[in-house]
């Protein structure tokens, strides 16, 4: 099976020439498509550089990111905006939805960016609504909602536009721990009941059990040598390979 993402010798630096600093250093890995995949690391380890490389919102110092089949670094900035468009929804910690924007115009917004017209927008985004117990919300705007909602709300508009590749970055990371949770069920619902593919970075164990795959990050490095394997990944079993780590 080709892989939806694929990962080779990725290095990025930050700061000048003369004293710059090894964010990543030499990421090669491999996602297939169905799969739910972690990689997990301490706060500041590179997790979120991480995820922008592959979405192709930033530039790798060396190294090369596989979306899809294609190249990034053969992409101009269009060509890589398009292809992120229909390959990638994202998830981020602090939800990033519009204000100004109720439930139903934030979870229709890709098909909005799509150029889809309102009977395309209607006959996707209510079922999304219903499917995450946002329905009676529908109307509300973000800053009504509790943060499970909000949360809840950006995984549906993820999955709006079809894209078979779902980013989470910290996605439980200001939710309280039931409404966490909530959110890492329905991420792993979204993966076996609808085929999507995961790749979430965390630094929760409990998040991480939920993965058929769990990589570590240490050092900019993606340990080798230690690599879990589900399914039925427990806490324990997440804990247990951080201890051996030192992480």
């Amino acid at each position: 099976m080709s892989a939806i993402l694929r990962v080779d010798d990725l290095y990025k630096f930050f700061g000048r020439s003369d004293s710059q600093t090894a964010v990543l250093r030499g990421l090669s890995f491999a996602v297939e498509p169905g799969r739910f995949v972690c990689i997990m690391g301490p706060s500041g380890s590179g997790k979120s550089t991480l995820l922008h490389l592959i979405a192709g919102l930033d530039e790798p110092s060396a190294g090369k990111v596989e979306l899809a089949g294609e190249d990034l670094s053969k992409l101009g900035q269009r060509a890589r905006t398009l292809l992120r468009r229909r390959t990638v929804g994202y998830v981020f910690q602090f939800f990033n939805l519009l204000p100004n924007l109720s439930v139903t115009e934030n979870v229709g917004l890709p098909l909005s960016i799509a150029g889809q017209g309102r009977a395309v927008r209607e006959s996707i985004v209510p079922p999304l609504l219903e499917r995450f117990g946002i329905v009676a919300r529908k109307q509300a705007l973000p800053h009504e909602l509790s943060g499970g909602e909000m949360q809840r709300t950006s995984i549906a508009r993820a999955l709006a536009g079809g894209q078979p590749l779902l980013l989470c970055d910290e996605p439980t990371g200001n939710l309280s721990q039931k409404a966490g949770l909530e959110v890492m069920e329905t991420l792993r619902e979204v993966c076996d009941r609808d085929g999507r593919t995961v790749l979430l970075v965390t630094h929760n164990p409990r998040d991480a059990a939920f993965a058929d795959e769990v990589r570590f990050l240490v050092d900019g490095r993606l340990e080798t040598e230690r690599v879990l394997h589900g399914p039925n990944l427990t806490v324990d079993d997440v804990h247990e390979a951080l201890s051996a780590l030192q992480i």
